[in-house]
Formats: C-alpha cells, structure tokens, sequence
C-alpha cells in the first residue's frame, strides 16, 4: 500500500514591497512549513517582487488594485487543494502550522475556512479586535466566527472558488467580513482556531487616511451585496450607531466615516449574492444574526 499523499497548498502572500524584512521572514517562515506540498507566489502590488527566497514565484502588478483584488491575482499562479493567505508583515512561528489546521479541516468537513489566534512576536499585548467575535473571550479560545483577520487564512480551494474570492471593489477594509459570510452561505462554518498561532506585530489600522471612509462605505457595500434586502437597513443602522457611540467625540473622525456612509449608498458595490435565508438562520442559531 502507497503512503498517504502531502496536503497540496498554494500560498498568495501580498506586498507592495515597503517592509522587505517583514516580506523575507514571512516568506520563510512559509517556506518552512513541514508535511505539505507548497506552491508559493508573492504578489507585489504596484511592484515586481525581487530579491525573493528560493522556490517563490513572483507575480508584479503594474499598480496597486488594493488589497482583496491582489490577493484574488495571485491565486490562478499556484496549484494546490487548499489556498493560505499571509500578508507581507505576518509569518507563521511553528513549522508544523499548516499540518495541523489542514488536520483540523479534514477532521471536521463542515469547516470551511480557518483563522489562527494573532500574536505579536515582540510580546506587545495583542489588540482584542484580532479576536473575531463580539464576546471576545480569551484569545486561546477557539469557537465559531462570522468575520476574519485576513492576514493569515487557510481554506479550500473548493471552497474559496465557491464564494467568488474576496470582494475586490473594497480595495482595503471588511473583506475578511465578506469572505466569512460567503462560506457560511456555502453551508460551512467559519472557525477561529485559537490553539493555532501567527506572528504579526501590533499597528493601528488608523494610519491610513483613508480608514474611516473605506470602513463606512464597505460596511454600507457588505450589505448591499450579501444581506437579504429586508436585512441591509437593519445592518447598516445599527452600526451606524454603533459607530455614533464609539466616535461622538470624534468629529473630524465622524465627518469622514459618514462620507464615507454616503459613498456606500451612491456608488456601485459590484456583485450582488445576496445569502439565504437558511444561512442567515444557521447563522442566528450559531451566535450572531448577519444584522450587526
């Protein structure tokens, strides 16, 4: 009898090419990776990937298509049965990493996309907002969830094609939020995997200037592409006033997200795939209904 193939992974690791250390670690700490099959690709967006480890391809795109819509280039460049995502400032410490979350999807086939627990390396404690879910718990704890830090993920091919890859209109902001939601809507579960760790260190996602207007109009987006059409107003409502509370003492920070509110409802989303009723119950019966 004929030993069990490797698992078959194809790994899209997205840069613009500012922080080659970060890139060089990450790209290693893949390269790493013990008792699978790798296919590795770095996609430079608005750069060609140079000076790259041994046994990465590189894909340069001619300008920057933001973040969801570089990922999605770089996933018809490798082959394998499950897709992981790293960004260019995140690695994976342990060696065995991929081997044992893609042991916990063939365990459990109803999981179709798994999250690691965030750590940064340096010992800086970890922001809450890395743990995806409104109770937020302690971080070891592993449990269903119904958003993702997109830094790191793994998930099947199958799976990922299914939803239609992540929502490229968005450029930066909420994707992980689609993404989940899309594999709920396939009839799997999205699961945070807190036994399991990855590396990134801690940066306020605030440092960009565009921040407040891309969460306002992608949150007002995820919406109106994936919600039920009685459900968007019931969405967008209650974090908008979700947000009122969290920013009234804000102004400068509040003109800016409802700019962005505006933008959300005037302009073009791209495709609508609205989920089912039966995902928005699955959904409810598993901890949190798609209306907040």
């Amino acid at each position: 009898m004929s030993a069990p193939s490797l698992p078959t992974v194809g790994v899209v690791v997205l840069t613009q090419g500012t922080r080659p250390a970060d890139l060089d670690r990450g790209l290693r700490s893949t390269l790493a990776q013990q008792g699978v099959v790798l296919d590795v690709v770095c996609v430079g967006n608005g750069w060609q990937p140079t000076g790259l480890p041994e046994g990465v391809k590189a894909l340069g795109l001619p300008e920057n298509l933001g973040i969801p819509a570089g990922r999605n280039r770089g996933v018809p460049e490798v082959s394998g049965e499950y897709l992981f995502f790293l960004d260019d400032d995140a690695s994976i410490p342990d060696a065995g990493f991929l081997t044992t979350a893609i042991a916990q999807l063939r365990a459990d086939p109803s999981i179709g996309l798994l999250q690691p627990q965030v750590v940064d390396p340096s010992g800086v404690t970890s922001p809450r907002r890395w743990i995806p879910r409104i109770r937020k718990g302690e971080a070891g704890h592993s449990s269903n969830v119904f958003s993702v830090w997109e830094g790191a993920v793994l998930l099947p091919r199958a799976v990922f094609e299914e939803t239609g890859g992540w929502a490229e209109p968005f450029f930066y902001a909420h994707e992980g939020i689609e993404l989940a939601w899309r594999v709920w809507n396939t009839g799997k579960r999205v699961w945070y995997a807190g036994d399991l760790i990855a590396n990134h260190p801690v940066i306020q996602p605030t440092r960009h200037s565009y921040y407040y207007r891309l969460n306002a109009r992608n949150r007002v987006w995820l919406a109106r592409r994936n919600l039920p059409a009685v459900l968007v107003p019931l969405y967008v409502g209650s974090w908008t006033g979700i947000q009122l509370l969290r920013w009234w003492r804000h102004p400068v920070a509040l003109k800016s997200w409802f700019g962005g509110w505006l933008e959300g409802w005037r302009a073009d989303p791209g495709e609508r795939r609205p989920m089912s009723w039966r995902t928005v119950w699955r959904m409810t019966l598993a901890g949190r209904p798609p209306i907040v």
